[in-house]
């Protein structure tokens, strides 16, 4: 029997129709990010809000836990490909599942699951459009029950090509034929905020907020009105990064709907890059 289609993004209406397909998995990706001592933030995982209510038959996946190596200094530190297939076969995802990502915040922390999905070669998942914001204020049930499903096996195939290292920046700077996206708000770009070691970005990075891909209700902006926001070359090398990989990720989620075929994320980015005093910094706009 042929599975009905399911584009990368879906709709609460799409969602609500097929709640009750055997072979779709649901995913709440949450993560909470709070105001921690003095004026920072510090990111906690989103496992309660989930328990608190969730899309019913949604099961929970713990991006700072299982889904990140946290023996790593950084957050949110790629694991390896063998223990994430692990983590997302004990979350019901096999070779033949459809899965479709959401979060609280939109879709940014489900749009990393994405990309590590779409990493080890499982092209079957999409993003809720607007996240569980949306699927609320459209008065949709909601599920505080547990959900198990039975496991199942999800084989790495890996794509090395769609995550970035620290050395394939470096050696991107000042080269012709790869572009580097920052997608942190322009005060941040420009070194007039800072949430990391030094303050600016990647010399040679252009700046798009990743925010900026969002219309008022937390969907993603139309694929045309997108288009306008990205303008190079569809087969050009294309970095995204940010602090830690995840608004990164929904800016390469985009592209790749776009039609680029050559994106990458720097999952470490800021974190990892402004620390080390050997990686070089800029000010001012780009």
């Amino acid at each position: 029997m042929k599975q009905p289609t399911m584009d990368t993004l879906v709709s609460s209406e799409w969602l609500a129709a097929h709640l009750d397909d055997p072979e779709l998995v649901v995913l709440d990706c949450s993560v909470r990010t709070v105001m921690g001592e003095g004026s920072g933030w510090n990111n906690v995982s989103g496992r309660e809000d989930y328990r608190a209510g969730h899309i019913p038959g949604a099961g929970f996946a713990d991006l700072m836990g299982d889904l990140s190596d946290t023996a790593e200094p950084i957050e949110f530190a790629l694991p390896n490909p063998e223990h994430f297939c692990a983590v997302m076969g004990a979350l019901g995802v096999g070779d033949d599942s459809r899965v479709v990502l959401y979060d609280g915040f939109m879709s940014m922390w489900a749009a990393r699951v994405w990309w590590m999905l779409r990493w080890v070669g499982f092209d079957r998942a999409a993003l809720l459009d607007g996240g569980l914001q949306v699927w609320k204020a459209q008065g949709r049930p909601i599920s505080t029950e547990p959900v198990e499903r039975a496991a199942k096996t999800l084989t790495p195939s890996l794509r090395p090509q769609l995550i970035a290292d620290r050395d394939e920046v470096f050696a991107s700077i000042g080269a012709e034929g790869v572009c580097l996206i920052d997608t942190f708000p322009e005060e941040h770009f420009r070194g007039e905020q800072s949430m990391y070691a030094r303050p600016g970005h990647i010399p040679g990075a252009t700046n798009l907020y990743a925010m900026a891909l969002f219309d008022e209700t937390g969907r993603f902006r139309p694929l045309e009105e997108l288009a306008t926001l990205h303008t190079s070359d569809k087969e050009t090398r294309t970095i995204t990064y940010c602090g830690g990989g995840i608004m990164a990720s929904a800016s390469a989620f985009v592209m790749t709907r776009l039609g680029y075929t050559d994106v990458a994320v720097y999952t470490a980015s800021l974190q990892e890059w402004a620390a080390d005093p050997a990686n070089p910094m800029a000010l001012g706009a780009a």
